[in-house]
């Protein structure tokens, strides 16, 4: 649950699945562009894993969950395996909430997400403002881009977006120790209908709160 949590928060790498309209022809970047400019909010589901060998020397443990964003600054990240946790943004606020011990801890959310992967998913449409971007050439039957932050203070060091007929349907978060964590994303849902209060959280009963 530690690492999950500290992969999110570490630039609240999150992340969001979505649909686009795109052709085969376009440019990574150009479908990418296309995608932020269209796409205000979304939903579905991801995996996250780390790659590489854990301390015990396994494969890092897969986390799975469900999304829901809404651009600028407001997303609902679940994950549901192999641990509860949610984490929530209202568009001034963060909320971490883990189940197990039953306790939420709130953070402002200031300008957290600029040159973070976050911003990318969640934030404004101004992505060359925080992020140097470039082609990165077709792998893995996907075409990519490469986003690399303009902060020297950033925890990330690239992140690497790969993209099928205009759809990013995975993310590669390599941090500045040079660890990589991949994010895959599926049953989404671009623009969906949202409620006037989706982002509200409320505190479950009983709950420690810390403020941070």
């Amino acid at each position: 649950m530690q690492a999950s949590k500290t992969s999110f928060m570490a630039a609240l790498a999150v992340a969001a699945s979505f649909a686009l309209a795109g052709t085969a022809q376009a440019s990574a970047l150009d479908q990418f562009k296309t995608f932020v400019s269209g796409t205000k909010a979304a939903k579905g589901e991801f995996t996250q894993q780390q790659l590489g060998k854990g301390k015990n020397g396994k494969a890092a443990p897969v986390s799975s969950g469900t999304f829901l964003f809404a651009r600028p600054g407001k997303f609902i990240w679940t994950y549901q395996k192999p641990y509860e946790q949610l984490l929530q943004a209202d568009g001034e606020q963060l909320y971490i909430y883990d189940k197990d011990l039953n306790q939420v801890t709130i953070k402002k959310l200031g300008n957290a997400l600029g040159s973070s992967p976050a911003a990318i998913l969640f934030g404004s449409n101004n992505l060359e403002q925080n992020f140097t971007l470039s082609e990165a050439g077709e792998r893995e039957g996907l075409e990519w881009l490469n986003a690399v932050p303009k902060a020297k203070d950033t925890t990330f060091e690239q992140i690497s977006i790969g993209l099928r007929g205009g759809v990013p349907v995975a993310m590669e978060l390599k941090d500045t120790f040079g660890q990589t964590s991949v994010l895959k994303f599926t049953s989404f849902q671009r623009n969906p209908q949202l409620a006037a209060q989706q982002f509200k959280f409320d505190v479950p009963k009983g709950a420690d709160v810390v403020n941070q």
